[in-house]
């Protein structure tokens, strides 16, 4: 047996169904836990994006966290990722991607709450947080060996994994195909661009972030709209698809197996998960830097990253490839996924499409950069952040010109390993969700109340005028 042989065999046990279950299963304790606040307090979450007062400490407004986040989490995953789960699970899969982002809100809420409650300050004045000092300050010192394998496991995630070889390798492949720009120049402005933005740390991603990822969302949805407005007469027969083969699997149909059941469950939730990136412990470093004094209010600001992610932009990314029909064909990953956006627009959807892989890719660079940052600093402390900034552009750089699968094989059982003690934590600190929860839902009432009997004041004062 070879190397990659091994490693893909180790893949596969650790992004096996024990760790799916967790991930699901621990979204599930959560929404039980939360009475189902990832529906009740969805509106509330949505107004919080724009109209959060942030009046607390931190680095960056809640919005700049959101987004650098989300610039994190909204990838290649989007894009080629659901069109590897549809084409291996049928269109059945988009289902479980749905189930898994529904409970991964509720995971998404309480990782973004106990970033915010237990994060620290380093050397520089700049705030840190995450699962590492989640697991630390939270659960107790003894744990401390769980917070060095999740910050280990970002550092090699960051360098080696979805920061930087497929995110540079998706952008130059899809330029040169798509546009026909040579690979070495496409390299060579990715990197001079990933240097100017993170060598000015989290405040430069943040106020990049908050200009593209807003952008490249609505550019993304418009475009897909736009293909399903074109094949609208088979919208309905495609969610009918969605509904019936996510329980009855798919029959085969053109160039396409057909799927079981568990088949579509398995890809549905694994890359439903790979998606949103709930439960993987990544998105709330970002949120822990959120000027925010309410835990629970940046939790469920952190919460609304897994609904844009997974609920409306995958859900474009299915319901295209489905109405077009392409998933049937012979075509898979991006390649699929082109073919359908050319068959709504045969003159720009290719090109349409490399711009929204592009910007994906290149967003989830900047995202991955602070993540893998803040966990090197965990490991070695401030004087690591430069070299480490150095050694990014650096692998950025030569990540166009790499293709060692066994390194992304790698990269990706490492970030199934941050997982593991971001879910304990989560388990662990569960109650403490719980409290912070009934603490600032009381705090909500009870300004609502005091607004309510200003107004009644207010009235009375002017009735005893007149």
């Amino acid at each position: 047996m070879d190397m990659i042989q091994l490693l893909d065999q180790i893949d596969s046990l650790v992004w096996g169904p024990p760790l799916l279950i967790l991930l699901v299963g621990t979204g599930i304790f959560l929404t039980a836990r939360l009475g189902l606040l990832q529906v009740t307090r969805l509106p509330l979450a949505l107004r919080l994006i724009f109209t959060a007062k942030n009046d607390g400490d931190g680095d960056v407004n809640s919005f700049g966290a959101l987004c650098t986040a989300l610039a994190a989490t909204v990838g290649t995953g989007n894009i080629v990722g659901v069109a590897t789960a549809i084409k291996a699970g049928g269109p059945g899969a988009l289902f479980w991607m749905w189930m898994a982002a529904f409970f991964g809100m509720a995971t998404k809420y309480a990782e973004g709450l106990l970033a915010v409650k237990y994060r620290s300050v380093d050397a520089n004045g700049q705030i840190s947080g995450g699962p590492m000092y989640y697991i630390v300050n939270g659960l107790g010192g003894k744990y401390k060996p769980l917070a060095i394998m999740f910050a280990a496991s970002g550092v090699l995630v960051a360098c080696f994994g979805i920061g930087t070889f497929p995110q540079v390798n998706s952008i130059v492949t899809a330029c040169e195909s798509g546009l026909g720009v040579p690979i070495p120049v496409t390299a060579a402005v990715i990197t001079v661009l990933v240097a100017l933005i993170t060598l000015g740390g989290l405040q430069s991603i943040a106020t990049v972030s908050e200009k593209i990822v807003p952008f490249m969302a609505i550019f993304y949805v418009v475009i897909s709209v736009g293909v399903l407005a074109i094949f609208a007469d088979q919208l309905p027969h495609a969610i009918q698809l969605v509904i019936s083969n996510a329980f009855t699997g798919s029959a085969a149909a053109g160039g396409f197996l057909g799927a079981t059941v568990m088949m579509a469950i398995r890809n549905g939730v694994a890359r439903g998960v790979f998606s949103n990136e709930s439960g993987l412990g990544s998105a709330p470093i970002a949120a822990a830097a959120a000027k925010t004094k309410w835990p629970a209010e940046q939790g469920l600001i952190s919460m609304t990253g897994t609904f844009i992610d997974t609920i409306i932009i995958c859900t474009m990314t299915g319901l295209v490839l489905i109405v077009t029909g392409v998933w049937s064909g012979d075509l898979a990953g991006s390649a699929m996924t082109q073919a359908a956006f050319a068959a709504g627009f045969p003159l720009l959807g290719t090109a349409m499409l490399t711009l929204g892989l592009a910007l994906f890719a290149f967003t989830t660079i900047l995202g991955w950069n602070y993540y893998g940052e803040r966990c090197c600093e965990y490991l070695f402390g401030v004087k690591a952040i430069m070299p480490y900034r150095i050694i990014f552009i650096l692998l950025v750089a030569v990540g166009a010109f790499l293709k060692l699968e066994a390194i992304w094989l790698l990269a990706d059982i490492v970030n199934g390993l941050m997982a593991i003690p971001n879910l304990i934590a989560l388990l662990g600190l569960s109650g403490v969700v719980v409290a912070e929860t009934n603490r600032y839902l009381h705090h909500l009432r009870a300004q609502e109340k005091g607004a309510n009997d200003q107004g009644q004041r207010s009235m009375a004062t002017e009735v005893a005028k007149e």
